[in-house]
């Protein structure tokens, strides 16, 4: 079935990323100053018969390569957000690759932010009934309020609309 074509522009819409500030060339960088640290011990030690500490330097490099993959992996997760004026749209893709979309009517959804002593959003979620989504779960508290005050415009909007 072809997908139909939306001649409306949204209300809003956002793309929400976890913060990344370790790059590709970063990856590089650490991974080739691990090895040469890793390296230059290495060689005197195989030098000294010393194969136990050889062999747990290597498990060390390895653990720090799979460190660095993992961390890497939560930084594709993607949360995408639309609202038109007739329904909210939820669509996040997982550090896999995995897509789950979700859609809510605007004039029946709820905006509940969730905040600490500090009046810092903690949490964010869309409430509908008793189905509860959080929204931005990697986000800052920071990012989390800007964001929460953009989607609350957004849903007033589309609820007079």
């Amino acid at each position: 079935m072809p997908m139909q074509a939306t001649t409306t522009t949204p209300l809003f819409a956002a793309e929400l990323t976890p913060n990344r500030s370790l790059g590709s060339r970063g990856v590089w960088v650490v991974v080739g100053l691990c090895a040469l640290f890793a390296a230059l011990p290495t060689l005197i030690f195989l030098s000294l018969g010393a194969w136990p500490i050889v062999g747990f330097m290597a498990l060390d490099v390895v653990a720090i390569a799979v460190a660095l993959y993992v961390s890497l992996r939560r930084g594709k997760r993607r949360e995408h957000v639309t609202v038109w004026a007739d329904q909210l749209e939820w669509a996040a893709i997982d550090a896999k690759g995995g897509k789950t979309l979700r859609r809510f009517n605007p004039k029946t959804v709820r905006l509940v932010l969730d905040r600490d002593a500090d009046e810092k959003t903690v949490a964010l979620r869309l409430r509908h009934g008793k189905d509860e989504l959080e929204v931005g779960s990697f986000l800052n508290p920071d990012d989390k309020s800007s964001f929460a005050k953009a989607l609350g415009t957004a849903l007033r909007k589309a609820r007079l609309a």
